[in-house]
């Protein structure tokens, strides 16, 4: 509810009006304005309808057929009148309902000073606003300015941004330029639809080829799936950090990856399914399902090595059982499972040489290198092997110093660069050696200071900076310099209280912080 000016007895933050040719789009938008977290920022801030809320609160959305009634229902009155706005979801089917007219007449009698938005999603303007919403009071015909969902207009986001503050009563300039600065987790439920009804399409598709034996339909539709799994989908989601909306349509694409007959397909459908289970392995490693992983993994193993086998010196095709080979003795190692881990990031490696060996002009070649030689180090130093790890970091190290001076310009060359340091600077206190990894963790810190003085406003340089300076700070209290690990750590401490305070719903930074604090409050203690 809004709690707020005229609006602090609304039941509900808007009613959603609409035809119900349109209750799919009725439906969208009542999840994305339920779910929508107004910028932490503007919260509190007085609008033209008050305080400005943390969300919009309910939406009411009729969910009954009307077409038998003779009048409104006593519901769709209740809730009209206890509403703080009306959305109205703007179709020429809309604009031909009387249903949507007579909710519009009955909101505007009761409530006139509240808002009535359209939201235009089909038609031009003149077809699609119901003619209640383009009278003025004085009877006058005019056009409303609406959130415009039409493809090609305004998009999607910047269209329910428009309502959210035609709503609450704020400027749009203002909204917008928060909601980009904000870590907004803004999935909806068009995009579970989309791949809820690309998985069903997907299995009837199936049955189709099933039936008639065409192959070819069969790789068309794996194509698109994959395609926008990969692409669309995913970014969207690795974008807000939403990836358990996947859940569901992975599971099912594994089950219909792992009926297939590898040996019928061609090596460039295999190498993409396989790219997709890995992702699909990827997104359920993030959510810790572990299991889920390890069933995604060794499928896309199962993929891969198919591929190897029909075309062993094929470069993508090298580079992709690389990558399911890394995946599983990642797993086994998380799970603390050495011996397990072992001979599939040995393989990696080898893997990783020979994408050298047939194409050392390409840069992943060097790539797969450092990471295999990195895993291996992490590897050995859990093995108790410091002067093999120290190697193993120490080659790492070099290969990625080159790549990242044949790109200067490329702040993930040095980011990866920074990240080996670390690795090495462990390793090196795992062999005693404290002076080379309190020098290591020190260029470490130089390098993210460069790094965030050129884009200050790289939330990703800020975090690895952040974790660098209390690692050396972490080193400055062994070698005995307390009062300069007490500095590096409460100045690392009010940099992260920063960004927790912008992102309060980053849970991840607020656990490290909790863990900083306490580390700054022992070394404060044997200080004392």
């Amino acid at each position: 509810m809004i709690e707020t000016g005229p609006e602090a007895s609304a039941r509900y933050g808007a009613f959603i009006s609409y035809n119900h040719a349109d209750r799919a789009r009725a439906r969208w938008l009542h999840r994305a304005l339920e779910r929508y977290r107004i910028p932490a920022k503007l919260v509190g801030r007085e609008a033209a309808f008050g305080p400005v809320p943390r969300r919009l609160g309910r939406i009411f959305r009729d969910l009954d057929e009307l077409s038998a009634a003779s009048d409104l229902s006593a519901e769709v009155r209740a809730a009209l009148a206890e509403s703080a706005c009306l959305i109205v979801v703007c179709t020429p089917a809309g604009a031909a309902s009387q249903w949507v007219a007579r909710e519009i007449a009955l909101f505007r009698e009761l409530h006139p000073d509240r808002p009535v938005l359209a939201a235009l999603f089909q038609g031009e303007p003149a077809e699609a606003l119901p003619l209640p919403l383009r009278r003025t009071a004085e009877g006058a015909e005019t056009e409303p300015l609406a959130a415009d969902f039409r493809e090609g207009k305004d998009g999607k986001r910047l269209a329910l941004l428009k309502l959210v503050a035609g709503a609450v009563g704020v400027p749009l300039d203002a909204l917008v330029q928060r909601d980009a600065q904000a870590r907004v987790r803004r999935v909806t439920a068009v995009t579970a639809l989309a791949i809820l009804l690309l998985l069903a399409m997907a299995g009837l598709t199936i049955l189709a080829v099933r039936a008639r034996g065409e192959a070819e339909a069969r790789r068309a539709q794996a194509e698109g799936l994959v395609e926008f799994m990969l692409t669309d989908l995913r970014g969207r989601l690795k974008e807000v950090g939403r990836l358990d909306v996947l859940r569901e349509a992975n599971a099912r694409a594994l089950r219909y990856y792992g009926e297939q007959d590898l040996a019928t397909l061609p090596p460039d459908v295999l190498a993409r399914r396989a790219r997709a289970i890995m992702t699909m392995g990827e997104d359920a490693m993030e959510a810790k399902e572990t299991a889920r992983a390890r069933t995604a993994f060794l499928q896309a193993n199962r993929v891969t090595h198919a591929l190897i086998e029909r075309e062993p010196n094929q470069y993508d095709i090298v580079f992709a059982h690389a990558q399911s080979e890394f995946y599983l003795g990642l797993l086994h190692f998380k799970a603390g499972e050495l011996g397990a881990a072992e001979p599939h990031l040995e393989t990696y490696a080898t893997l990783a040489h020979r994408l050298m060996a047939i194409n050392p002009v390409d840069p992943r070649s060097s790539e797969e290198i450092t990471y295999a030689n990195g895993n291996l180090c992490a590897l050995r130093m859990k093995q108790h092997m410091a002067d093999r790890a120290v190697t193993l970091c120490s080659e790492a190290l070099h290969i990625t110093e080159a790549l990242a001076r044949r790109e200067p310009n490329s702040e993930q060359r040095w980011r990866d660069v920074a990240n080996r340091q670390g690795w090495l600077a462990d390793a090196q206190i795992d062999a005693g050696k404290p002076n080379a990894a309190l020098e290591l963790r020190r260029q470490q810190v130089a390098l993210l200071k460069r790094l965030l003085a050129q884009d200050p406003r790289n939330a990703l340089n800020r975090r690895v900076s952040i974790w660098a300076e209390r690692a050396l700070a972490s080193e400055e209290y062994r070698h005995g310099d307390s009062a300069a690990a007490v500095r590096r750590m409460r100045t690392a401490i009010a940099e992260l209280r920063t960004m927790t305070e912008a992102d309060t719903e980053n849970q991840e930074l607020a656990a490290r912080l909790e863990e900083m604090k306490a580390e700054l409050s022992q070394i404060e203690g044997k200080r004392k």
